[in-house]
């Protein structure tokens, strides 16, 4: 069994659902410790936070990562306990087994095996972990951002280790995420009998211009390695549940996830705008005014790290390890990278494959293990040896 697997399955075995560490960052503290890096943990709210840092000098290159996991969800639909980790077949299942204790295991036995053939390295390592990137992410990654700028400590380069493999461990390097900005738009109508809708305005009935105007509208054109910006509704919701009352309200959730193209500020502007004309088409129609609030939640704004440094680290070690060469995407949701990223920092994601995060049985290849911890010791040679 080798140093990574042996790792992983320590890991996987603490059931740390979200916000919950369960003693990880305790396993991953005393790997870190033994090597020489200054620790501290961080709580803040109810989350732990572990910085640790071996070096004084820059550049700074931070391997993050997040000790929490999705809820395992059903027991039945798992073929083994999600918090026992069993190998089967050539295959290591639990949860988090990709997303993403398998690279936080590979992140630590690479530095091991880098620092035991170059015990001074040039510049510093650090690692940045947290217990809530599957939750809120208010308390973790962007907290211990903060921290660290608060006392003028920046981070040159970061490899968060996300599961970004699509068919085969290194295909993908993820070099930036779309930006998420999700809105809530309740519709006022007035509510009353089926039987009597002059005196009752239903907001369902009004809805419906205004859904074909927000789905048929192009926000951008995409930018530079970014597909055009996405509009999708989540929810839809309204009534009572009885058959004879004319609903008074509407709620409609809905997610925008955006390229650098365009700005918060524009698609709300744009949506607000979208908004206020299908309701005055709808007063003009049938004489009906409804009344309307719209609220914002942004989740994350979008980050990019052009070709550079990191990048060609990254892909020189993908290469050498496996023989192939990594596409740059910019798919896929949003990571703990878009807190990091604004600080002037490169930032990329490489990790698993990601075919099987958040579902029963998840699982890794045991031999990625092994080939990710020799993809980010090879990355560390090219950056810091």
């Amino acid at each position: 069994m080798s140093t990574t697997l042996a790792l992983a399955l320590d890991l996987i075995r603490r059931p740390s659902i979200t916000p919950e560490d369960a003693g990880c960052q305790d396993v991953l503290s005393a790997r870190l410790a033994a090597l020489g890096f200054r620790l501290e943990r961080l709580r803040f709210g109810t989350v732990d936070n572990l910085w640790a840092r071996l070096g004084d000098s820059t550049p700074v290159l931070a391997f993050a990562g997040h000790t929490d996991v999705v809820p395992p969800g059903p027991l039945e639909q798992w073929q083994s306990p999600p918090f026992a980790p069993e190998l089967r077949d050539g295959l290591l299942f639990g949860r988090g087994a990709a997303d993403m204790k398998g690279s936080l295991a590979a992140m630590i036995t690479a530095c091991e095996r880098f620092l035991a053939a170059h015990p001074r390295p040039r510049g510093s390592l650090a690692f940045l972990i947290t217990s809530d990137e599957e939750g809120a992410a208010v308390d973790g990654t962007v907290r211990v951002v903060e921290h660290l700028q608060a006392r003028g400590e920046r981070i040159d380069w970061c490899l968060v280790g996300e599961p970004s493999s699509s068919a085969r461990i290194g295909d993908v390097i993820k070099n930036g995420r779309r930006g998420s900005l999700n809105g809530r738009l309740l519709l006022r109508g007035v509510q009353g009998h089926v039987a009597y809708p002059h005196l009752a305005q239903n907001p369902i009935h009004a809805i419906g211009a205004l859904l074909s105007a927000l789905t048929d509208e192009v926000w951008d054109q995409g930018h530079d390695f970014f597909p055009p910006t996405s509009f999708q509704i989540s929810n839809l919701r309204s009534g009572t549940g009885a058959v004879n009352v004319v609903p008074g309200e509407l709620e409609m959730l809905f997610n925008f996830r955006f390229s650098p193209a365009v700005t918060v500020a524009a698609l709300q502007e744009r949506t607000r705008l979208l908004v206020e004309t299908a309701l005055l088409n709808e007063e003009i129609k049938t004489g009906q005014v409804f009344q309307y609030d719209l609220d914002w939640t942004l989740s994350g704004l979008p980050f990019f790290t052009a070709p550079g440094t990191l990048v060609a680290a990254a892909q020189a070690a993908i290469r050498a390890e496996t023989g192939q060469d990594a596409e740059l995407s910019t798919s896929g949701g949003t990571s703990d990278g878009r807190f990091i990223a604004p600080t002037g920092a490169q930032v990329i994601e490489l990790g698993p494959l990601n075919a099987t995060i958040h579902k029963a049985n998840e699982q890794i290849a045991v031999a990625d293990l092994d080939t990710l911890s020799r993809i980010y010791e090879t990355l560390l040679v090219h950056l810091l040896a």
